[in-house]
């Protein structure tokens, strides 16, 4: 299968409300094999041995703790809040969240695709990054944190998928 590589977000993407309103926004994408659901990915993703190291840090560090019968649950629909996140927007096919703080957005979504002549599971994954208002300016700019965190960013984003593609991997082998 592919590798983890960035992709244009998809017109469709729920994402876009945020990269049409001039927030940072990145989509990374990699296939898997056919027949993967939506609700495997994000239960793949959030239950990952990446994520549940995330997932500690925000258990020690802002006390917001999470299981994976938690993230099954939020993968499935039953649970509209999941550590530090809470479900801004759904459709079957794409999962919309909002940090608690409301600075940053994730996204995944998983679509059926052609790839090389082979059916695969499209595995979507994007983060958008809500400017701030400079308050010399008035204009909307991201934070100089963010700026200084980019290169690591996009590094991680590309783990964390590639985490959940080798997740999906090792249970359909």
């Amino acid at each position: 299968m592919s590798t983890v590589r960035p992709h244009p977000l998809p017109a469709h993407a729920l994402l876009t409300r945020y990269s049409d309103n001039g927030a940072y926004a990145d989509c990374f994408v990699a296939d898997v094999a056919p027949g993967i659901s939506h609700a495997d990915y994000v239960t793949a993703f959030y239950t990952s041995w990446l994520f549940k190291l995330e997932r500690l840090v925000l258990l020690c560090l802002v006390a917001k703790p999470s299981t994976d019968q938690q993230a099954g649950e939020l993968a499935r629909g039953e649970r509209k809040r999941f550590a530090a996140w809470s479900v801004e927007a759904r459709e079957p096919d794409q999962l919309l969240v909002c940090d608690y703080q409301g600075k940053t957005r994730s996204w995944l979504m998983c679509e059926a695709a052609i790839e090389d002549g082979n059916a695969v599971t499209r595995l979507y994954f994007g983060t958008a990054v809500v400017p701030v208002i400079d308050g010399n300016t008035g204009r909307q700019t991201l934070s100089f944190l963010f700026r200084a965190l980019l290169p690591f960013h996009k590094r991680y984003a590309r783990a964390l998928l590639r985490a959940a593609r080798s997740r999906l991997a090792s249970r359909s082998s």
